[in-house]
């Protein structure tokens, strides 16, 4: 089965929009009140806030939001006071960053394209990207940490949620009834990983297409594209899930691009 993975995550994304999945709602007018008086949070990954000190100078910031559309994370770094660009392959998701931006007078600006693909932004463009739990959607991870490091001024820092290793190598529906079972090698591809059958059932539900990476691909591979790692930390999925009693599921890291060295 041939299957354009890009083609095929933008129209399930736009499908969640209209399904109203957590990861598309847009935040409130009294959250954007409160981010323009200094009281803020983002995550990126299911429930724990990022730390403050990660953001460095927020006010005045260039900022990309990496594959964070949806009208969480962007509008509320705009309304603290950074210059917002919100990338996601989801034009619907990116018009709930458009929304609220109109609805609360945020300059906010949105752009459709592929994670791993942003020629779109000259080098050296952000100050901080943003880039909350999505590089499960795409099966490698490389050209993303390259772009990221491209983009990035000297001194600046990607902040990135993902799924841990083992956790997509799991039977759903052992978890589903609180057991822990491992089914499949890492790392985990809804492509190589699954039986023919049940990958035809997969792309006609219509649901995304995912893909476990390593953590040589998410951390190594931060590493090799010249980053260096200056925050961690883990998270799980709050107490739903069979595996937060077990081991946390997500982690999140704060990689920097080393700024250049005075003569």
């Amino acid at each position: 089965m041939t299957i354009d993975v890009r083609s095929h995550n933008r129209e399930a994304w736009n499908r969640y929009v209209a399904q109203g999945d957590r990861w598309t709602l847009p935040v409130d007018k009294e959250t954007i009140e409160r981010a323009r008086r200094g009281n803020w949070s983002i995550v990126l990954t299911p429930t724990k806030p990022v730390p403050r000190g990660w953001f460095g100078k927020l006010a005045g910031a260039q900022v990309l939001a990496l594959a964070s559309g949806g009208g969480q994370q962007g509008p509320v770094l705009s309304a603290a006071g950074a210059h917002v660009t919100v990338f996601d392959n989801s034009p619907k998701q990116l018009a709930s960053d458009a929304e609220v931006a109109t609805r609360s007078g945020l300059s906010l600006k949105t752009v459709e394209g592929d994670m791993r693909d942003l020629s779109a932004f000259p080098s050296a463009t952000f100050d901080l990207v943003v880039h909350p739990c999505s590089n499960l959607f795409i099966p490698k991870l490389d050209a993303v940490w390259n772009e990221c490091f491209r983009i990035l001024k000297p001194g600046g820092s990607l902040l990135t949620g993902f799924v841990q290793t083992f956790a997509m190598c799991l039977d759903e529906d052992a978890e589903n009834r609180g057991e822990l079972v491992l089914v499949h090698r890492a790392p985990y591809s809804d492509l190589k990983s699954r039986s023919a059958e049940s990958l035809a059932a997969l792309v006609a539900s219509g649901e995304p297409l995912t893909f476990g990476h390593t953590m040589e691909a998410q951390i190594g591979g931060q590493l090799a594209a010249g980053f260096v790692i200056t925050g961690y930390y883990d998270d799980t999925w709050g107490g739903t899930h069979a595996l937060d009693g077990a081991a946390p599921a997500f982690s999140a890291t704060r990689a920097t691009k080393p700024p250049i060295p005075s003569l």
